[in-house]
């Protein structure tokens, strides 16, 4: 078979589970599969494809219309410009996550922040972009999950960030040592209502559960955080959060008691996507 033919007989197939992006992840897929690119595709259509190549993006491609997220087939996604290591058992890294990242940026060289602690790092695409865009700043990275540690210390190793420490701990239950103490604390945490887990895309419901089930309001590792790490922030220091459609209002609320200001952020599509805490 042809490239073009190949190429279109997968583009025909995830049509047919309605994927919206079916044309690019047809290109990613079959790059990955057999090496050619869009380019090479559209300037060589008639390109005979190997049975080797042609039975790597058969099976691929059937794993992408299980609903396999195409970001767990190929390994790995961007993020700030770097690539993440992902797969099953990691929330994939989300170009809205990226305006987190750039704010925190910000505020740390604002600030002269040295000491950043990430909740909940998964993959590590906060904490671990953000020490390698600030140098000069330490970063805590804290995760739980085996699966997601395995791929938060193949990421820092593969970008060689060397001022990021990992701890593995349960964010809802450990207690930094005395003195232990951060300018910042960021966090992507589980936001979801359990309720509305069952109603997200099949591709998101691939994404490990612990990830993503936020308790019943979806608010649960926010009080968390209000009552357990707060006391490890820093005099005049930062916490930024990103949160769901609609529970920037709730967030704030949740730390207007203890903390001097609170500011709910906007992203690019103008949902409030992002929590501002000053203490």
């Amino acid at each position: 078979m042809t490239v073009r033919e190949v190429y279109l007989r997968g583009v025909q197939a995830l049509k047919m589970v309605a994927d919206d992006d079916a044309v690019f992840v047809c290109d990613c897929l079959l790059e990955y599969a057999t090496g050619i690119s869009k380019t090479q595709r559209l300037a060589n259509p008639a390109k005979e494809v190997s049975k080797d190549g042609q039975a790597r993006f058969s099976s691929v491609l059937e794993r992408r219309l299980r609903g396999e997220p195409l970001q767990y087939i190929l390994g790995k996604w961007s993020f700030y410009g770097r690539d993440f290591f992902v797969g099953e058992g990691v929330l994939i890294p989300r170009p809205e996550t990226e305006q987190l990242v750039e704010t925190a940026n910000m505020h740390i060289r604002r600030g002269g922040y040295r000491v950043i602690f990430d909740l909940c790092a998964g993959s590590g695409c906060i904490g671990l972009t953000v020490a390698l865009e600030n140098p000069q700043v330490k970063v805590y990275l804290f995760e739980k999950y085996d699966a997601a540690l395995y791929y938060l210390q193949k990421n820092r190793d593969a970008l060689g960030v060397k001022n990021a420490e990992i701890v593995q701990a349960d964010i809802l239950t450990y207690t930094p040592e005395n003195g232990f103490y951060a300018d910042m604390l960021l966090s992507n945490p589980p936001y979801i209502p359990s309720e509305a887990l069952s109603s997200l895309q099949l591709e998101v419901q691939k994404e490990p559960r612990t990830a993503l089930d936020g308790g019943a309001d979806g608010l649960h590792f926010y009080r968390a955080i209000a009552k357990r790490w707060l006391p490890y922030l820093k005099p005049r220091g930062e916490l930024l959060f990103e949160c769901g459609d609609g529970q920037g209002a709730a967030i704030a609320s949740v730390f207007r008691e203890k903390t001097a200001a609170q500011t709910v952020l906007y992203d690019f599509n103008d949902i409030d996507r992002f929590v501002q805490i000053t203490v």
